[in-house]
């Protein structure tokens, strides 16, 4: 195929040396060869920053290493900027130093990309991979996120804000962040990763920058392995009890952009305010959900009582 689209992958890293070497050598063997690596360390204090750099020298045509200013660390989104404001290439990608890329990872998303002129983004699905660890008890546990399907239109174009809307009322479609590629000039016309999200909600708040204003394009088939281990930062969000704090300043965040755009799709308005209307008004909320139930209750019944008039009617008439 052809290869004259330049990927700039992006890894960014925070003490990952129990796995960053794994996911450098996904991307060093991956069948589609016009890429560049940036290994971007967020202030690193293990044997990672020396990995990195170590990588850097020994291939530095193809890979480099960045970091902040004096070593900080200033989250995930800082640091995948950096990232962005270094790379070189027409399309981007991203892999997190526990996760690894499928071979032909880059090969199919670049091939999709280039098939769909009108799309600026394009994802896939993933592995939810809990068999690395080798127990095997851990080997059944692995289960593919099936996003395309959860679209209900695979290898399809979405236009903008189709996706956005179709996130908010089901967040398992959301993509992870290692099975996408998108073009730079998108990624610099909308600012990239918002910085105030240092981790928690920093990928959903650049999917709702992407989905807003282009369209993106979306495939069926594994890309990716996300490694599923306990100092992850989605299981460290999970043992802290940060998910709700998180998804209510992610909705916030998405009120306000969507105002200071003048947003006029009244579907994705209507669905956000769904959602937060459950977090500003929770006795309310709780209450319509009973009332909800109820009403779903009562019609069942009707149903069922029609249905029994129906057959009794039916078995009198024979």
């Amino acid at each position: 195929m052809s290869t004259k689209h330049k990927v700039s992958v992006v890894i960014i890293f925070l003490n990952g040396e129990k796995f960053i070497q794994e996911a450098i050598e996904s991307v060093i063997n991956q069948t589609y060869e016009n890429w560049e690596l940036l290994l971007v360390d967020d202030g690193s204090t293990d044997s990672s920053t020396v990995i990195a750099q170590q990588y850097a020298q020994c291939y530095p045509q193809k890979i480099r290493y960045l970091e902040h200013e004096n070593h900080q660390n200033r989250g995930m989104s800082a640091t995948r900027n950096l990232g962005i404001k270094h790379a070189q290439g027409e399309y981007l990608a991203f892999l997190d130093a526990d996760d690894v890329w499928l071979p032909q990872c880059l090969e199919r998303l670049v091939a999709i990309l280039n098939a769909h002129p009108e799309a600026r983004m394009v994802y896939g699905d993933t592995l939810y991979w809990y068999s690395w660890t080798g127990n095997p008890e851990e080997n059944q546990k692995d289960f593919c996120d099936n996003v395309a399907e959860l679209t209900s239109k695979a290898n399809t174009l979405f236009r903008p804000p189709e996706l956005l809307t179709m996130f908010l009322q089901n967040g398992d479609a959301v993509p992870c962040i290692c099975s996408l590629l998108v073009e730079r000039e998108l990624l610099e016309a909308i600012g990239g990763f918002e910085e105030s999200f240092r981790g928690l909600y920093e990928d959903q708040v650049f999917y709702a920058k992407v989905c807003f204003n282009a369209s993106v394009c979306v495939t069926s088939g594994i890309l990716a392995k996300y490694r599923q281990h306990p100092d992850s930062c989605c299981a460290i969000v999970e043992k802290t009890n940060q998910q709700a704090s998180g998804r209510l300043l992610f909705l916030n965040w998405i009120e306000k952009y969507l105002l200071e755009r003048g947003n006029k799709n009244v579907e994705l308005w209507n669905e956000l305010q769904d959602h937060l209307f459950a977090y500003r008004h929770p006795i309310l909320y709780d209450l319509k959900q009973r009332i909800r139930y109820k009403i779903y209750r009562t019609k069942q019944l009707i149903k069922d009582i029609l249905s029994q008039i129906v057959s009794v009617t039916m078995q009198q008439q024979r």
